[in-house]
C-alpha cells in the first residue's frame, strides 16, 4: 500500500483518516459503509483535518483489536486487509475494505435496521429499508424494474403508446412486451414488471407517484425566486424531450461567424443536458419515494438531480472513466431500442466531451443525501492563478516523491522564507498538499494534490 499516494487525496467515498482507535464504533461504521458501497481504506494514525502523520504507539495491538472487533461487531462476517505501514519513524495502521458480495453488512450491536450504513461522500449514512433491499438485489444480480407487479395483468401496459414510440424503428408485437421484460410470467400468468409500469403503465401515476420530472427556472443563483416551472408527467420517453425543451426555452442563443457560415451557439450545452436527463431517467432509484427527477436552471448553472445514489460498487471516478452499472435493465433495454441511449456507460463521457467542446468546464458529479446530481457550469471557470515561479514549483513537486521546503527553494531560486510563503499559498489553493507529523515538522514535504488541475497563468501588465 502506497501511503504517500493516499495522503495526496482528500477524505471521501473510499478514504477516511483516523487519529487513533479511541472510537472503535465509528471505525466499525465506516468499515460497514465501505463494504456495502465501493470499498475503501481507513488510515489510523492520520489527523483528518491536517493529514499530519501522528502514527500509533502500538500498531500490533491495534491490529489485533481491530481484527477482534470486526469479527464480533459486524455481520455477515467481513475480512478486510489490516496492514501496518511505516512512515519515517511512525507506524500507521491501514484497513483496506473491499466491496462485499454479502451485502448488506450491519453492526451487530444495532441490528440490521439501525446498524446498516452506506458511504455518501466522506460520511456514513444509515440505510433505510428500500436501500437495504437494493443492497440485497445487487447481491442477487437483480434490478428493481425487472420485478413483477402481481396485482396487475398484462393489460396494464398501454400497448398503443408503446407501439407509437417504437414505430420509427420497428413494429411492436405483443410478444415483444415479454422479450423486452415489460411483462413477465408470474404464477402462470403474464403480469407487468415495475419497468413496464414505469415506461408504459396505465396506472403509472398511482403506483409510482414520484416518477415524473420537475423543471424550474430560478432567478439568480439560488431557489429564492422561481421564474418558470413545469411538472412533466408524460411517459418517460416522451418526458425527456419536453424537459430538454424547457431548458432550451431558457437558454441564450448567439451566432458565431466562421468564414462565410454562421454557426449557432447556446450558452447551455443542450446536448450534454439531454444526456444528463436521459441518464437520470435511466438510472433513477424508483424504489425511493418522496422526490421526482429535478432539472433546475439558474443564471450560472444547470442541475439535473435524480433519486438514488450511484449503483453500489461505483464511485464518481469510475463513471468518469467509463465504468457503468445499469440499475434499471428494463428501462435501459427499451431506451437503447428507442435510440435514446447509444450504449451503456457512454453518456457520462459524452457529457464531458460536449462541455469541453463548448468551452465550458466539465460537469460536476455528486452524491448528495440519497440523490445523484449533475451540475453544468454556464461560465468558464478558470483554475487558480499561478505565476511562472509557482508553475516551476508545481512542476518540480510533481516529478518527485515529495520535496522539502529547502528543495523547493533551490528549484525556484528562492530564499527558504519566500519558498514557505509560496508553498503555503499553493496549499491553500488546493494545488499541492503538505505532509508531515505536525504543522511545525521541519521535515515535512510537499506533494501534488490528487485531482488538482486547471491552473492558469497570471496576467501580467
Amino acid at each position: 500500500m502506497n501511503l504517500m499516494n493516499l495522503l495526496q487525496r482528500h477524505e471521501g467515498k473510499t478514504l477516511e483518516f483516523k487519529r487513533d482507535l479511541s472510537s472503535p464504533a465509528n471505525v466499525l461504521r465506516t468499515i460497514v459503509a465501505f463494504a456495502n458501497s465501493a470499498g475503501g481504506v481507513i488510515l489510523i494514525g492520520i489527523e483528518d483535518e491536517t493529514r499530519n502523520v501522528r502514527g500509533v504507539d502500538d500498531p500490533l495491538d491495534i491490529q489485533e483489536r481491530l481484527a477482534n472487533i470486526i469479527n464480533t461487531g459486524i455481520a455477515p462476517s467481513l475480512m478486510p486487509a489490516i496492514e501496518i505501514v511505516s512512515w519515517r519513524d511512525k507506524m500507521v495502521v491501514a484497513v483496506e475494505v473491499f466491496p462485499s458480495y454479502s451485502r448488506p453488512h450491519y453492526l451487530v450491536a444495532d441490528g440490521v435496521e439501525r446498524g446498516t450504513f452506506v458511504r455518501v461522500g466522506a460520511s456514513n449514512r444509515k440505510a433505510d429499508e428500500p436501500m437495504r433491499e437494493e443492497l440485497r438485489r445487487t447481491v442477487r444480480n437483480e434490478s428493481y424494474d425487472e420485478q413483477p407487479v402481481p396485482g396487475l395483468g398484462s393489460e396494464a401496459i398501454d400497448f398503443r403508446v408503446a407501439s407509437e414510440l417504437f414505430a420509427p424503428s420497428r413494429s411492436l408485437t405483443a410478444g415483444d412486451l415479454e422479450s423486452l421484460h415489460l411483462v413477465v410470467r408470474h404464477q402462470r400468468r403474464l403480469v407487468p414488471t415495475n419497468g413496464g409500469v414505469l415506461l408504459f403503465g396505465t396506472q403509472r401515476g398511482t403506483l409510482f407517484p414520484d416518477a415524473w420530472i420537475q423543471v424550474g427556472r430560478f432567478e439568480g443563483t439560488t431557489r429564492t425566486r422561481i421564474l418558470d416551472t413545469r411538472e412533466i408527467h408524460e411517459y418517460p420517453a416522451a418526458a425527456i424531450p419536453l424537459a430538454v425543451e424547457f431548458v432550451q426555452k431558457h437558454a441564450w442563443r448567439s451566432f458565431k461567424i466562421e468564414g462565410v457560415h454562421r454557426k449557432e451557439q447556446w450558452n447551455i450545452p443542450l446536448a450534454a443536458v439531454r444526456e444528463a436527463i436521459t441518464n437520470a431517467v435511466t438510472h433513477a432509484d424508483y424504489s425511493q419515494r418522496g422526490a421526482p427527477i429535478r432539472v433546475m436552471v439558474y443564471d450560472d448553472r444547470v442541475e439535473v438531480e435524480s433519486p438514488g445514489l450511484l449503483a453500489f460498487g461505483l464511485t464518481v471516478d469510475d463513471i468518469q472513466n467509463g465504468v457503468s452499472k445499469l440499475r434499471n435493465r428494463v428501462i435501459g433495454r427499451v431506451f437503447k431500442e428507442l435510440g435514446l441511449i447509444e450504449q451503456w456507460g457512454s453518456g457520462i463521457r459524452r457529457m464531458i466531451d460536449t462541455c469541453q467542446e463548448s468551452g465550458l468546464p466539465p460537469p460536476e458529479f455528486q452524491e448528495i443525501g440519497t440523490h445523484f446530481r449533475v451540475t453544468f457550469r454556464l461560465q468558464g471557470v478558470a483554475g487558480p492563478s499561478v505565476d511562472p515561479i509557482d508553475s516551476r514549483i508545481i512542476e518540480g513537486i510533481g516529478t518527485g516523491n515529495g520535496l522539502s521546503t529547502k528543495q523547493v527553494a533551490e528549484i525556484a531560486s528562492l530564499s527558504p522564507r519566500s519558498a514557505r510563503t509560496r508553498l503555503k499559498a499553493l496549499v491553500a489553493k488546493g494545488l499541492i498538499v503538505e505532509v508531515g507529523s505536525s504543522a511545525n515538522d521541519p521535515r515535512r514535504v510537499y506533494l501534488p494534490a490528487a485531482g488538482a488541475g486547471g491552473v492558469r497563468a497570471a496576467e501580467r501588465g
